[in-house]
């Protein structure tokens, strides 16, 4: 059931982001190698395709919320099993598999459509 509307997940991709750039500094799981720059990449291209995404809180409207919704879905798949592709599930994986799954989560839950009265004011 996809009851997250698009305007929120788009408040939610922001924020995914902006945690996925800080979790290496703030969980201290900064030795370098993919542990710290898959979430680090991954974040910074979330803000790259959810500006160029055609949401409310889209910048250049280019990128169908449906393919949006599947690179979310693939991110939090790459996140999820990074630990045991990337061999550091013994030093760190809660976060990568928890921020993962919720990407998963939140793209299979959220609208295909934005709503069409968005920014309109009554």
């Amino acid at each position: 059931m996809r009851f997250i509307p698009t305007r929120v997940h788009g408040v939610l991709d922001y924020l995914t982001a902006g945690v996925l750039i800080a979790a290496p500094s703030l969980l201290r799981f900064r030795k370098g190698g993919a542990q710290t720059w898959l979430p680090l990449a991954l974040g910074a291209g979330t803000i790259a395709y959810s500006l160029l995404t055609d949401y409310e809180l889209g910048l250049v409207k280019v990128i169908p919320m449906p393919v949006h919704l599947a690179l979310d879905a693939a991110n939090g798949a790459l996140l999820s099993a990074s630990p045991w592709l990337f061999g550091f599930a013994e030093d760190v994986s809660t976060p990568h598999l928890g921020l993962g799954l919720f990407e998963i989560g939140a793209a299979l839950c959220t609208q295909t459509t934005p709503d069409s009265r968005a920014g309109v004011v009554c």
